[in-house]
């Protein structure tokens, strides 16, 4: 299942960056720059978490919280410049779910709304198993022989959509698409970097690749042998 999520900032820059994250990790995305656009694609297509702002140019986040939990008690995270104590604690005494100040680590901010949708929706598998190796999906990381490795937010995706397809040949461009938005001419390369270094992280001999299998002319499958 992916889920959708409603990104409310009005700095664009900052928004592009998180929408660029969340979709690498396999994640829908809407946006919105002010409190009347987020309103609007709460309506539209209601989103399964919402990353909100406190500042706002048509009003702040906290009041927009008590808006949006008007129609859903939909999970909402804060991403804010704002860290005073006071801010986080008025934010999280409205009901969000948490609050993460600006800047933030990439990796940060998909741990912790992995964690808010896991006890929101109550997901059942957080770990999968590939031979010997252990993919955490929560934490982003692979255990192999008692060391964990973590992947970085283009592996997830890529051995995310790998996984929920496993046992059939997932095309390049497909591949291609769930990494990079835009024209795909010229990444199929670049593909094939972020291949080796997964298969780094999940095979035991990633030159002679048990798991991650190369179709030829195609694409990429993973095999079902082994996983659970």
């Amino acid at each position: 299942m992916a889920y959708r999520i409603l990104i409310v900032d009005d700095e664009a820059a900052l928004q592009n960056m998180v929408k660029e994250i969340l979709t690498q990790a396999g994640y829908e995305t809407a946006s919105a720059l002010t409190c009347a656009q987020a309103l609007e694609q709460f309506q539209i297509l209601p989103p399964d978490a919402v990353l909100l702002d406190v500042n706002l140019p048509d009003g702040d986040g906290f009041s927009l919280l008590g808006k949006l939990r008007e129609n859903r008690d939909v999970p909402v995270l804060f991403l804010s410049a704002r860290d005073e104590d006071a801010d986080r604690l008025q934010g999280l005494g409205l009901g969000a779910d948490d609050y993460i100040t600006k800047p933030f680590l990439p990796q940060e901010l998909l741990l912790r709304l992995h964690a808010v949708l896991r006890r929101v929706y109550r997901e059942e598998a957080q770990t999968a198993r590939l031979g010997d190796a252990e993919i955490d999906w929560g934490k982003c990381a692979v255990r192999r022989n008692g060391a964990e490795t973590a992947l970085t937010a283009k592996e997830f995706a890529l051995l995310r959509k790998l996984w929920d397809a496993r046992g059939n040949i997932v095309t390049i461009d497909t591949l291609c698409a769930a990494l990079w938005d835009g024209p795909l001419v010229g990444y199929e390369n670049t593909l094939m970097v972020h291949i080796r270094r997964l298969r780094e992280k999940i095979e035991a001999d990633p030159s002679r690749p048990k798991y991650l299998l190369t179709v030829r002319g195609l694409g990429y499958r993973l095999s079902r042998e082994g996983t659970k």
